[in-house]
């Protein structure tokens, strides 16, 4: 969504983005370069995870269950934010609150993402939480709610989106900064023979990590978000290094990650080597990992040969593992939806 806004701000000028988040205000801060204000407010669910790598099915439905119970509440209250607002356009990534009340408080709705809420959750509905019923209830109220968008944009590479009545496509949406290697390897003594090896999972944190095994691994770096424990000659907190989390991501030689939309597109458009461990029950996972292993160097590692350190073959063999001839979409995505959003503003 920011390169989106930060590309649209560059073609119209002027614009104001009233953030309908509870996303933390700092998060936006030099990330967004149009004028904004955070206007604190629950939009939607998502699913309810231990880790990075576990989704807590049964909080999920819980969690929807109790967010849809006031539904009716929650689109008056959200209609009249929006009348008080007025803007020109809502844009939606991608909550069904807010596109239901945009149609009711006479503001066009457009929805930009590469997934729905419906389609996270029907991959669950046999599994856990309350009655069936009660569960296929909560994805067809979304998918009715979504059925007042304008338009949807889905960015490559995305889910099929049936909920909406209108989808343009466009590329992928990746704004990667340049590398700065010579400064991150200097910053954790790498040498010339060891390979730096960038470890995210979309920002949500570990838990733990088998320290002891890393250590073993001579070939390689490794850069984490969080503390790392003492005396630790291999593992290095990405909070040490004085540069920005996309700088490292840039400048490392490869990653170890889940397959989330922005890494895999960001990694591929900067040809990097990347190593993921799957969730199996997420939905785009799949087309992740497809789009990944057509255009990109990549190795599955089992979530228990994460947990346990046998990071090695894996790594070992995406270093080995030769650039596919076939040249990735442009990411020409953010461009795309700016020039789309720019004729409702």
């Amino acid at each position: 969504m920011l390169p989106v806004l930060n590309e649209l701000s560059h073609r119209v000028s002027g614009l104001r983005a009233i953030l309908r988040t509870t996303v933390p205000p700092w998060f936006f801060d030099g990330r967004l370069t149009m004028a904004w204000e955070v206007s604190p407010v629950e939009q939607d669910i998502g699913c309810v995870q231990h880790g990075p790598l576990t989704i807590d099915v049964d909080a999920t439905w819980a969690a929807h269950q109790a967010f849809h119970a006031e539904w009716e509440k929650r689109v008056v209250q959200e209609v009249s934010a929006i009348r008080h607002a007025s803007p020109d356009l809502v844009v939606s990534n991608i909550s069904h609150l807010a596109v239901e009340a945009a149609a009711p408080a006479g503001v066009p709705a457009v929805g930009l993402c590469s997934l729905s809420w419906d389609g996270v959750l029907e991959p669950l509905l046999d599994r856990g939480g309350p009655a069936r019923g009660e569960r296929a209830e909560v994805v067809r109220r979304i998918r009715q709610s979504y059925g007042f968008a304008d338009l949807m944009i889905r960015a490559t590479p995305g889910i099929p989106l049936s909920a909406f009545k209108k989808v343009v496509d466009i590329g992928p949406i990746a704004q990667p900064l340049a590398p700065d290697p010579t400064r991150v390897r200097r910053a954790i003594g790498a040498d010339a023979h060891e390979q730096v090896v960038l470890v995210s999972f979309g920002g949500i944190p570990l838990d733990a990590l088998p320290y002891d095994q890393l250590e073993r691994l001579t070939s390689y770096q490794f850069i984490v978000s969080g503390p790392v424990p003492a005396g630790s000659r291999r593992v290095h907190s990405a909070a040490s290094i004085p540069v920005s989390f996309r700088t490292l991501l840039a400048s490392a030689d490869m990653l170890v990650t889940k397959p989330g939309y922005s890494t895999v597109v960001e990694a591929v458009a900067q040809s990097k080597s990347v190593v993921y461990v799957r969730r199996y029950n997420f939905v785009d996972e799949d087309c992740l990992v497809a789009y990944l292993h057509r255009y990109g160097r990549a190795a599955e590692l089992s979530s228990a040969d994460f947990a346990s350190g046998r990071w090695g073959a894996a790594l070992d063999g995406v270093s080995r593992t030769s650039q596919p001839s076939e040249t990735a979409p442009p990411a020409t995505g953010a461009a795309e939806a700016a020039g789309i959003l720019a004729g409702y503003v």
